[in-house]
């Protein structure tokens, strides 16, 4: 069976489908890559303190990989040291503490940031800033 494409408006549909979908691949990568290149540069080991249902202090140890952060958290109470993840997209930071059950949000301002961390229902304040 035949089917006359021109007919039911599928012959110009498909192409010009598939040219929106490259590029828009293609800008979504350029888009990325120009968001990567502006990101605040977190790498290295911060000092902080935080307060609230917990209080004590803290150092991160941050690899950067584009808006990705990976590295370690060690933290006065509880005490210990736990890997950690997160993101920053422009000035908002995302991290968690995976062991200690804690997750913090902010904004990064140059060589310091600060924000609110959450550990199960109890939550409060936090700061750091760039030593390394």
């Amino acid at each position: 069976m035949h089917v006359d494409r021109s007919r039911h408006g599928l012959g110009l549909a498909l192409p010009v489908f598939a040219v929106a979908l490259v590029a828009a691949c293609c800008g979504a990568v350029g888009a990325g890559a120009a968001v990567n290149s502006s990101q605040p540069k977190l790498g290295g080991t911060w000092s902080g303190t935080y307060s609230g249902a917990y209080s004590g202090t803290f150092t991160l140890r941050w690899k950067q990989s584009g808006s990705r952060l990976t590295g370690s958290i060690k933290l006065s109470r509880p005490s210990g040291t736990y890997p950690i993840t997160g993101s920053v997209q422009g000035s908002t930071i995302r991290f968690g503490a995976v062991g200690a059950g804690a997750t913090y949000t902010g904004s990064v301002a140059g060589r310091s940031m600060s924000g609110r961390y959450k550990s199960g229902p109890r939550g409060g304040a936090w700061s750091a800033h760039r030593i390394g």
